[in-house]
């Protein structure tokens, strides 16, 4: 059985000895929000997980991964398909092929039109993005960039930014961050 966003994090959260409100002093999320995610009542924004990732230690896409033992190079064929994509108000798929310690982590991120909820904000590392499909519109400081098929875009993430689909149709883009 899979295990849900909410309950990574909530095992992630314990490991680390972390507590609700520690997590909600860190990210400015309230402790009834923070639980509501954990037990999978209430919806995360890009944001709010980015947010709880920073905190945790770990790239946002910790929490679409699956665990498996391999030796072999990693082949993932398919990535267009709907198979093991996470739906929330965004999608992610995770490219790594649960490879670790990569020293990067690549996702396929999918906005759905209109998504534009939230607010710039930092996180440690450097992020890559190739826009696949769509108009991908990319807040840094305070400055908006548009970006359109086949553009791609390097940011410093301790610049305060944030991806947004300000656009009618979903927006497809490749996000490959340091870690």
């Amino acid at each position: 059985m899979d295990i849900t966003i909410g309950e990574k994090i909530k095992q992630l959260r314990k490991e680390k000895k972390l507590t609700l409100k520690d997590i909600a002093e860190e990210t400015d999320l309230s402790i009834s929000f923070l639980s509501q995610v954990e037990r999978m009542k209430s919806s995360l924004t890009l944001e709010s997980l980015k947010k709880i990732s920073e905190v945790l230690q770990v790239n946002p896409s910790y929490f679409f991964a699956t665990k498996t033992d391999q030796t072999q190079p990693t082949v993932i064929r398919g990535i267009d398909g709907d198979s093991d994509l996470m739906v929330n108000q965004f999608i992610y798929k995770d490219l790594s092929g649960n490879e670790e310690n990569l020293g990067f982590n690549p996702i396929l991120v999918i906005l759905h039109p209109g998504e534009n909820k939230g607010r710039p904000f930092t996180h440690h590392g450097k992020e890559f993005l190739y826009v696949l499909e769509g108009t991908l519109t990319v807040q840094i400081n305070d400055e908006e960039y548009h970006l359109q098929e086949h553009d791609t875009i390097i940011i410093d993430c301790n610049s305060p930014h944030y991806w947004l689909n300000v656009t009618d149709k979903s927006v497809k883009f490749l996000c490959v961050s340091s870690t």
